[in-house]
C-alpha cells in the first residue's frame, strides 16, 4: 500500500512538470499590440473608365457568287489564306463565252461594213440631189438604209460589251481584301449565275468592336458629353480593347458609331468601335472587353484592393490614428485605375491604412504600423 501511493505521488508530479512549461508559453496580458503595414492612399488626376463586353465583327463581308453560269473549271487560292483584291480566285469554263465574245466581234465588223456602205450612199445621193438629178423618195431610202444600219452596229456594240462583260465575269475575283474561307463548292460542278455560294471572305483590318451600352450609363455619357462641348472641350472618342485572355484593355480603338434608338427589350443601345488590326490577330466573332472615358479629368484617391474589408454588406478600410489606435471606415468603391481600387467616398487621401495584416486588427485596439510607400502605377 505505501508502494503504490508513492507510484501515484509521482505520476502526478511529472504530470505537473509536464503542464508548468506549456503555462509558460502563453502570450503574457499586456504584450506589445500585433504589426501590420499601413500606407498613404495614391491621390492623383485620374479619367474613370467604364467597361463593357462585346463581339468583333469585320467591317466587310462578301459572299462571293458567280455572274455567269457554267462548268468550274479552276479553284486559285488555299483555304483560309490572306486574299488581296483583285486576287482570281475561281474560273468558270470560258469556252462558250469566248465563242459569244468572237461572234459578237465578227457581227461589229459586218455591221460595220454596212454602214459605211450606206453612209456612202447616202452621200452619193445628197450630192445628185443638188443637182436635181435624183428622186426626193430615193433619197430618203438610202436615209433610211444609213440609219438603220448605224443602229445595227450600235446593237452589235451592246452585244459585244456584253459578251466581253460575261467572258470577264467567267474569272472571279476577289471584290475586297481579307481572308478568306474555304471552297464551298470542288472543280467540275455546275455554277449557276448569282445563285450557287462559291466562298466567303472578311475583312480584317480595321476590324469593328460591337458593344451594348446600358440606359443609365448612356444618360451619364451624355450629359457628360454635353458638359465638355458647353466648356469648350472635345468629346473624348478614343477606348481601349482588350480580349478574353486578357488583364487590362490596351488596344487602342476610336468610337465611330451610336445606333439611333434604345433597344425596348433589353434597355440598352448598340455601340461600335473601330480598332485598328494590323497584325491581323483578331478576327470577327471573337469576345472582347472595351473600355470607354467615363468621367472628366479629376482629383481621385487610389488604395489596393487588399486593403478593403467587408462587413456584411459594406465595404470598409481601417484608419489608423497617430497613437496606433485602428478604426473602421465605411467607404464606396469605383472603378480600378493603373492597379489601385478608386474610392469614390470615405476617404480623404490623407489618412493612413492598413494594407497587410487586417486580420489581426480588432477595432478600437491598438497595432504597431510599419509604413510602407505605394508606387504610383502597378498595373
Amino acid at each position: 500500500m505505501p508502494t503504490s501511493g508513492r507510484l501515484i505521488g509521482g505520476l502526478l508530479a511529472g504530470l505537473i512538470l509536464v503542464a508548468l512549461p506549456r503555462t509558460g508559453l502563453a502570450q503574457a496580458p499586456g504584450g506589445p499590440p500585433p504589426a501590420v503595414t499601413v500606407a498613404k492612399p495614391i491621390v492623383k488626376d485620374v479619367v474613370e473608365y467604364d467597361d463593357f463586353t462585346g463581339r468583333f465583327e469585320a467591317a466587310d463581308s462578301v459572299d462571293i457568287r458567280a455572274r455567269v453560269s457554267g462548268y468550274l473549271e479552276k479553284v486559285a487560292f488555299q483555304d483560309g489564306a490572306i486574299v488581296k483584291k483583285g486576287d482570281l480566285l475561281f474560273v468558270i469554263d470560258r469556252r462558250p463565252y469566248k465563242a459569244a465574245l468572237d461572234q459578237a466581234q465578227s457581227s461589229i465588223a459586218s455591221n460595220q461594213a454596212k454602214l459605211t456602205f450606206a453612209q456612202g450612199d447616202l452621200e452619193r445621193a445628197q450630192s445628185l440631189q443638188k443637182t436635181g438629178n435624183i428622186a426626193e423618195q430615193l433619197v430618203d431610202q438610202r436615209r433610211q438604209n444609213y440609219t438603220s444600219a448605224r443602229a445595227d452596229l450600235d446593237n452589235s456594240d451592246a452585244i459585244l460589251r456584253n459578251a466581253q462583260l460575261n467572258y470577264d465575269f467567267t474569272e472571279v475575283r476577289a471584290p475586297l481584301s481579307g481572308r478568306i474561307s474555304r471552297k464551298l463548292i470542288s472543280e467540275g460542278n455546275i455554277v449557276n449565275a448569282n445563285d450557287t455560294l462559291l466562298t466567303t471572305i472578311v475583312s480584317l483590318d480595321p476590324i469593328y468592336f460591337y458593344f451594348d451600352v446600358d440606359e443609365r450609363s448612356y444618360l451619364a455619357y451624355s450629359r457628360m458629353a454635353t458638359a465638355e462641348k458647353q466648356a469648350g472641350h472635345q468629346v473624348p472618342s478614343a477606348v481601349r480593347v482588350g480580349l478574353t485572355d486578357e488583364r487590362t484593355a490596351k488596344r487602342p480603338g476610336t468610337l465611330d458609331f451610336l445606333d439611333n434608338r434604345i433597344d425596348q427589350s433589353s434597355g440598352t443601345i448598340r455601340a461600335r468601335a473601330t480598332v485598328p488590326n494590323g497584325d491581323l490577330f483578331l478576327v470577327p466573332g471573337l469576345f472582347g472587353t472595351i473600355q470607354i472615358t467615363g468621367s472628366p479629368l479629376h482629383r481621385g484617391v487610389l488604395i489596393p484592393d487588399e486593403a478593403v474589408a467587408t462587413d456584411q454588406d459594406r465595404r470598409i478600410v481601417w484608419v489608423v490614428a497617430e497613437d496606433g489606435t485602428v478604426t473602421s471606415r465605411v467607404i464606396r468603391l469605383g472603378p480600378k485605375i493603373d492597379g489601385y481600387r478608386l474610392v469614390r467616398d470615405g476617404l480623404k487621401g490623407d489618412e493612413t491604412i492598413v494594407i497587410a495584416g487586417l486580420q489581426r486588427i480588432r477595432g478600437g485596439a491598438k497595432v504597431t504600423p510599419q509604413l510602407k510607400e505605394l508606387p504610383a502605377d502597378r498595373s
